[in-house]
């Protein structure tokens, strides 16, 4: 770690600092800890947890991966053939945004549609609308675009028909 101080500190005002930089670093990387982001086995793994925590262990996907970073979404499903991908760009958020995504997307493989039931599923999640609200954050700094387009025609090229985690919000 190399921390950069104004020449006028004194050697107490930079010793506080160095510490309290350094805390700060190890708290933002113990809040971005989550295994889920070392392989697409382990993104599976988190998958099956997720599951049965929040939906009655009842969606299983056939598989999980992480992806080069999606145009229009951060994650997509694909309800017919039991398959989740998740965006690269999801590698550096924190853990219950990624755990939000995923459950997202395993809601899909109950309900494509983004009706009633399906967010229903979803809110059984506790930072739901609080992870919504980060992507969205996220998304509008960073200029990504990500705006809620969930439909065939904004499907990635190889994903085929698909359903994502777009920040649409339950009606």
């Amino acid at each position: 770690m190399v921390v950069l101080i104004p020449d006028r500190m004194s050697r107490t005002e930079e010793q506080h600092w160095v510490a309290e930089m350094e805390r700060k670093l190890l708290r933002s990387a113990k809040r971005k800890a989550s295994p889920a982001r070392e392989s697409d086995e382990a993104l599976m793994a988190r998958c099956r947890e997720l599951s049965l925590r929040y939906l009655d262990g009842t969606c299983e996907p056939a598989s999980v991966r992480w992806v080069a970073p999606m145009r229009t979404r951060w994650a997509s499903c694909t309800p017919t053939q039991g398959t989740i991908r998740v965006s690269e760009r999801l590698r550096d958020v924190p853990a219950w945004v990624l755990d939000y995504v995923l459950v997202h997307e395993l809601a899909h493989l109950r309900v494509s549609a983004h009706d009633a039931e399906f967010w229903a599923l979803c809110g059984r999640y506790p930072k739901t609308e609080r992870a919504i609200g980060y992507l969205e954050g996220l998304s509008a700094a960073a200029g990504l675009g990500i705006t809620g387009v969930d439909d065939e025609s904004a499907a990635e090229p190889d994903a085929g028909p698909a359903t994502g985690t777009d920040g649409e919000r339950p009606a």
